[in-house]
C-alpha cells in the first residue's frame, strides 16, 4: 500500500514538473506584454430595428471581454439602437445574437452612450479624452501609455466612411488622425482596431501611428454579410464575422491563461464562411501576431510591480 501511494506520488509530481515546463515554454514562446491594464470601446452606429445585428454585434464582443475579467469601468459601450425597449420587439427587453439563444441585454449590463449621444464628435472625445469639464467619470476612458486599447466599430460603411446613424460620417482620415492624437496624448502603449461594415479595410487606410493593429470585416471593394435570420424578431441577429469570431472566443479563448494567438484570431473568419475577406493592417505593429496573445487585447492584464521603498502617505504623494 505505501508502495502505491508512493508510486501515485511520483507520477503526479511528475506530471505537475511536465505541465510546469510546457507552461514556462509556452509563456517564452509569446512576447512579453508591456502594458498594466486594458479599455474597450464598442461602437453600434445604426440606429432602427432594422440594424438589430449591429447592437447584438457590440453585445456578444461586451460579454466576450467581460468575460475575460475586463471591467465595466474600463469598457466604453456606445448604441445608437435601443433595441430592447424598441415597440417593434416582439421580446422586450432583450436582444439576441442567435435563434433560440441567450438574452445579451441582461440585468448588468451598462450602456455609456445611447441614442443621440452616439455621434461621430462623442466617439472622438472618448478616444481622445478630450472631453468638456461637465462630463462624468464613468463615460470618458481614463487610458495611459500602458493601456492596450481595443476599439470596435460596427454599422454601415462605404469606401473610406462609417456612417453614425444615417445623419454623420467618421472619414478614415478622421480615425487616423484621432489614433494619432492618442498616440501623441500617450492615450496607448498598443491598440487593436476592429472594423465591422461594408468596405471597411478603408477605414484604417490612415492609420499610422504605431503600434497599432487593425482588422476589417472586408476589404475595400467588398460587402460584409449577416448571418442568422430570427424568424420569431424577424430580423438577422449578428453579422457573419462577429459570429465566427464570436465562435472562435468561446472555444478557444476559455480563460486568461489561454495560448491563442492574435493571429488565430485574425484568422477565425476565412472567406468560406464570412463571404468577404478580412483585411488585416500590421506594418506599424512591430511584433509578430503569432505571437501575441489575444488575451493582451480581450482580456484584462493582472500584471503588478512591487517596490520596497517607503510611502510617506502625509506627504504631498
Amino acid at each position: 500500500m505505501r508502495l502505491l501511494t508512493t508510486l501515485l506520488y511520483l507520477i503526479c509530481s511528475s506530471v505537475a514538473v511536465l505541465q510546469t515546463g510546457l507552461q514556462l515554454k509556452i509563456d517564452e514562446f509569446f512576447e512579453a506584454p508591456g502594458h498594466t491594464n486594458n479599455w474597450a470601446v464598442l461602437v453600434c452606429t445604426s440606429r432602427f430595428w432594422f440594424n438589430y445585428r449591429h447592437v447584438s454585434n457590440v453585445l456578444s464582443l461586451y460579454h466576450s471581454i467581460k468575460r475575460l475579467g475586463i471591467p465595466d469601468s474600463n469598457i466604453i459601450v456606445m448604441l445608437a439602437e435601443d433595441v430592447p425597449c424598441n415597440p417593434r420587439n416582439p421580446k422586450p427587453g432583450t436582444c439576441f445574437n442567435a435563434p433560440g439563444g441567450l438574452n445579451l441585454y441582461d440585468w448588468n449590463i451598462e450602456v455609456d452612450y445611447r441614442g443621440n449621444e452616439v455621434t461621430v464628435e462623442n466617439f472622438i472625445r472618448v478616444l481622445t479624452g478630450r472631453h468638456v469639464e461637465s462630463e462624468p467619470r464613468s463615460r470618458r476612458m481614463l487610458s495611459d501609455h500602458q493601456s492596450n486599447v481595443l476599439v470596435y466599430l460596427t454599422g454601415h460603411g462605404g469606401d473610406s466612411f462609417l456612417k453614425f446613424q444615417d445623419a454623420q460620417e467618421l472619414t478614415n482620415f478622421d480615425l487616423g488622425q484621432t489614433v494619432q492624437a492618442m498616440f501623441e496624448d500617450n492615450r496607448y502603449h498598443e491598440m487593436f482596431v476592429i472594423a465591422d461594415t461594408c468596405r471597411s479595410e478603408s477605414m484604417y487606410e490612415y492609420i499610422t501611428a504605431p503600434r497599432v493593429l487593425s482588422t476589417s470585416s472586408s476589404l475595400t471593394h467588398e460587402e460584409s454579410y449577416s448571418y442568422d435570420l430570427d424568424y420569431d424578431v424577424g430580423v438577422f441577429v449578428i453579422d457573419r464575422y462577429t459570429h465566427f469570431t464570436l465562435d472562435f472566443m468561446n472555444s478557444q479563448v476559455q480563460g486568461l491563461n489561454s495560448s491563442a494567438s492574435m493571429q488565430q484570431y485574425l484568422d477565425s473568419c476565412p472567406k468560406s464562411q464570412c463571404l468577404s475577406t478580412v483585411g488585416v493592417k500590421q506594418d506599424n505593429y512591430d511584433k509578430d501576431p503569432t505571437r501575441v496573445r489575444v488575451t493582451d487585447f480581450f482580456g484584462s492584464a493582472r500584471i503588478l510591480s512591487f517596490f520596497n521603498e517607503e510611502i510617506d502617505l502625509e506627504s504631498d504623494w
